[in-house]
């Protein structure tokens, strides 16, 4: 209960002190290529219930149906605008919609699509008991994923091979050992990370960024 309050209250606040800058990029990316502002693909939420994700458009328009599901920093389906928002993670700040109407929290698991779901093992199938989130332990160690994946040919096969372990294993981390000062602690260290792509914060420096 303390930990959803405190997500409708902060999403709830922040939607509002941030929404002439929310305003601002939404300008920016329509002028910067056809399109909807809003990127609204199927994730896979608690209880395995598929809901529509907010988030804002960084692709051109109709990028999943003319390429993978993983996309490079180098992918050419990217706009101008679009390498900006998700260098800092700006493409997410819609998602604090989906905090608010109960989709997701600010801090859990990051929602997958179905496809990444299928694959989960008994284990796995943990981190559909929680709510998934904007940010988690995960989200943190791979901030920059798509810089490790530049120049790859394949990047949904690169995904599986050398992320996905390690963020299925950090989103189990997180299931395990979730409360409202850890979310509070990955909130702060997303921040510094997004800032400081070198550091790491100490309780996931030990797990190797590719395997």
């Amino acid at each position: 209960m303390l930990k959803r309050a405190f997500d409708i209250v902060a999403s709830a606040v922040g939607l509002i002190v941030l929404a002439p800058f929310l305003l601002a990029i939404a300008a920016l990316i329509k002028l910067a290529s056809p399109g909807p502002v809003f990127y609204r693909g199927e994730r896979i939420g608690r209880g395995g219930k598929p809901f529509r994700i907010f988030k804002f458009r960084t692709m051109v328009q109709d990028a999943e149906r003319i390429g993978p599901v993983s996309a490079t920093a180098s992918d050419s389906r990217i706009t101008r605008v679009g390498g900006f928002l998700r260098k800092y993670k700006l493409d997410e700040c819609p998602q604090l919609l989906d905090v608010l109407r109960g989709a997701m929290s600010l801090v859990g698991p990051r929602p997958e699509v179905a496809k990444y779901v299928d694959m989960y093992t008994e284990e796995e199938q943990a981190i559909l008991t929680v709510r998934p989130g904007i940010t988690d332990w995960a989200s943190i160690r791979h901030c920059h994923q798509g810089e490790l994946m530049k120049g790859s040919e394949d990047a949904d096969r690169f995904f599986e091979e050398k992320i996905r372990k390690t963020k299925v294993r950090l989103q189990l981390v997180y299931v395990r050992n979730h409360s409202l000062w850890v979310d509070l602690k990955i909130l702060v260290y997303t921040f510094v990370r997004i800032l400081n792509g070198r550091w790491l914060p100490p309780e996931i420096a030990q797990y190797g960024e590719l395997e």
